[in-house]
């Protein structure tokens, strides 16, 4: 099992102390990142916390999935790799016309 989690539904004003504070009390906190906008500045409203150990992520998941943070009930579970062939940028995904081009 990994000790990466995601971490989703996070209320906007939460920023990458605030996450690594909230998981600590669940074990070592290696890191914690709230993912932001590029263009905006803004939080997106989810991010990443990587825990000591699996046990500890476990723990923190257990622990934290569905609480009340600012309002929002958060959501937490073991982070997984992007599936190759979804999302942007990697190949995958994507959408738009596909036809021929016109020959103007």
């Amino acid at each position: 099992m990994s000790s990466k989690i995601y971490v989703g539904n996070l209320p906007y004003s939460i920023d990458d102390a605030s996450l690594r504070q909230n998981f600590s009390e669940f074990g070592g906190v290696q890191s914690a990142k709230v993912m932001m906008d590029r263009d905006t500045g803004r939080s997106k409203g989810f991010g990443f916390v990587e825990m000591s150990s699996p046990e500890e992520a476990e723990a923190a998941i257990k622990g934290l999935n569905g609480m009340s943070v600012g309002g929002r009930s958060i959501v937490v579970n073991i982070s997984r790799p992007k599936e190759p062939g979804t999302g942007y940028g990697n190949g995958g995904g994507g959408g738009g016309y596909r036809g021929e081009r016109s020959r103007y």
